[in-house]
């Protein structure tokens, strides 16, 4: 679950770390307000979205007054945000968030991410803050630095000195990076944080630091013991198919293709997906209902494949282990009955009571295929699809 920069903020002051003081706004009104009680010669007015490149895309302007808020939060309000992360269909800009400015002297990138090929938490940092990290890494992939730190000891104050070092900073400034890299790190571990991202981290013209933009990501596995920041979940971010699927139990990924998959347990989804694409066709989406799915979570599975309007045609593949095959058919019946399901329909069903499953298909009246294997029922969805 991504948060909000305004968010990501949020989070880092109730750690102790350096953040300017903001106001989230929702109207012009509010950003000339946020002006005024910012009472600093300079501020940011910054579209709230879950994209980065946002300065480039115009989604981040630099005012010099109440009046200059106002005028660019007109602007930004409202506006489709297109950048390389949006796509083209980009994202509505619904909220802002007005910040102070600083004096910057220097910029730096940092970011800090779980590293699953080394089983450790990586810090990545380079002295070229405020570009794009993969621009960087392309280009000057030698200004790149990571820190391995195992997660069994945690960051220790050598490795932070020795970034410090890396990014060709003064000695005297060890104390204040030390305390800054040990609060994110502490954060990110408590907050069961994926990513987090501060680009840039300034070094001010006074000697502090300060984390003039920040990213975060929770790891949604582990929203159920961090409720409060469950709370900050943005609606209008999330695509609407996953946020229904996520309600009723369901794992779901929207992808561009035709075929709509609707399997049990993410390994057979993910060859389901593979063996339509070994014949031709293209899945629409990655869904798994799980072991335990009823009729309802069946039917609201078929509900959400039949919401995207680029699905001609849908594959169920379902091996009866926990699940039981003869309720799995119940459940298709009832599900293309109810929604009346107009397009291509073959269900491949194999494991426990799948004689009785088979035989409800059949007299169900639905012109559904049937298939005995995965080959077979690949072959056939691609088939009806073209």
């Amino acid at each position: 679950m991504n948060l909000h920069e305004y968010q990501s903020k949020k989070l880092m002051a109730s750690y102790g770390l350096p953040v300017l003081a903001g106001f989230v706004c929702y109207t012009p009104g509010e950003a000339e307000a946020a002006a005024d009680n910012l009472k600093t010669p300079v501020c940011v007015v910054k579209a709230q979205v879950h994209a980065g490149g946002r300065g480039k895309a115009g989604g981040v302007k630099v005012v010099k007054s109440p009046a200059e808020a106002r005028s660019a939060a007109e602007k930004i309000l409202g506006m489709k945000l297109v950048t390389p992360q949006t796509g083209e269909k980009g994202k509505l800009v619904r909220k802002i968030y007005v910040e102070a400015g600083c004096n910057i002297d220097k910029e730096f990138y940092l970011s800090m991410l779980v590293d699953r090929a080394r089983k450790c938490i990586s810090i990545v940092a380079s002295t070229e803050g405020g570009m794009e990290i993969e621009e960087v890494a392309h280009t000057h992939p030698e200004k790149i630095i990571t820190v391995a730190v195992d997660p069994r000891v945690g960051l220790q104050s050598f490795q932070a000195t020795g970034l410090l070092l890396k990014l060709g900073l003064p000695v005297a400034h060890t104390a204040k990076f030390t305390s800054l890299l040990m609060g994110l790190y502490k954060m990110f571990v408590e907050s069961d944080l994926s990513l987090l991202e501060v680009n840039p981290l300034v070094l001010t013209k006074e000697g502090t630091f300060v984390v003039l933009d920040a990213k975060c990501a929770v790891d949604d596995n582990a929203l159920f013991r961090r409720p409060c920041l469950k709370e900050w979940m943005d609606y209008d971010e999330q695509d609407a198919r996953d946020l229904r699927a996520g309600k009723f139990g369901l794992s779901y990924v929207g992808l561009d293709g035709t075929i709509g998959c609707m399997v049990n347990g993410a390994g057979l989804a993910m060859a389901t997906m593979d063996i339509i694409k070994h014949f031709g066709g293209q899945p629409a989406n990655f869904l798994d209902v799980g072991g335990g799915a009823t009729k309802e979570t069946v039917t609201e599975a078929f509900k959400i494949l039949l919401s995207d309007e680029n699905v001609k045609g849908i594959l169920v593949n379902i091996f009866g282990g926990i699940m039981k095959c003869d309720v799995i058919a119940n459940g298709i019946v009832e599900a293309a009955k109810e929604l009346s399901v107009k397009v291509p329909l073959v269900v491949r069903l194999q494991g426990t009571n799948v004689e009785l499953g088979r035989k409800i298909l059949a007299e169900s009246g639905l012109k559904i295929q049937p298939a005995d294997t995965m080959d077979d029922a690949a072959k056939k969805i691609v088939a009806a699809v073209k």
